[in-house]
């Protein structure tokens, strides 16, 4: 069985995988892509593309029920593997992941910030309206948390609402990154 295991390159289907999958997080983090909201077309256009160029680098010359298996089994390995490590390891999530960035403290907008995470004030606002909240003025804290979900807290640090993604459906797409 062993000999049929190294035949069939499954090992190097695994580095591969697990390359890849490297490759893709880090270049995700490097380049700001982490999204909020929904994915746009051009989101989507994106995705599709990247798994499609690095199928083949994944799988190699192997294209059977096997080596897909396989690629598939390391992927979901080495996602649970990096997702274990961010709770164990609070350094590597923010460097991989990044930190939750302040955007408005007591009704002041954190300019700064708001340029280093590529907010738009017209996207914050929108986002704020979002969460019931009819001005900037009247937030007493929001924060653009690690998973791209805007947080709201108003009401004097009362009222807090969280949209998650999956949700409730934006109208607008907000994109930003995490710093």
């Amino acid at each position: 069985m062993f000999s049929n295991l190294m035949q069939n390159n499954y090992p190097e289907i695994i580095i591969r995988c697990v390359a890849i999958y490297l490759f893709i997080v880090i270049s995700i983090r490097v380049f700001g892509k982490k999204e909020l909201a929904q994915l746009s077309v051009i989101d989507l256009v994106f995705i599709l593309l990247i798994s499609n160029s690095v199928q083949n680098a994944m799988i190699g010359p192997d294209t059977s029920l096997g080596g897909g298996l396989i690629a598939a089994i390391s992927l979901f390995i080495i996602n649970y593997i990096l997702k274990w490590l961010f709770y164990k390891n609070k350094a590597a999530s923010e460097l991989i992941q990044g930190k939750a960035v302040l955007l408005i403290y007591k009704g002041d907008v954190q300019l700064s910030q708001l340029e280093k995470a590529e907010i738009t004030i017209e996207e914050l606002t929108a986002a704020v309206r979002e969460h019931g909240v009819d001005s900037v003025a009247h937030v007493d804290l929001a924060m653009l948390e690690v998973d791209g979900n805007i947080s709201v807290i108003s009401g004097d640090f009362k009222n807090k609402t969280m949209h998650k993604s999956n949700a409730h459906k934006r109208k607008f797409k907000l994109k930003g990154k995490i710093i």
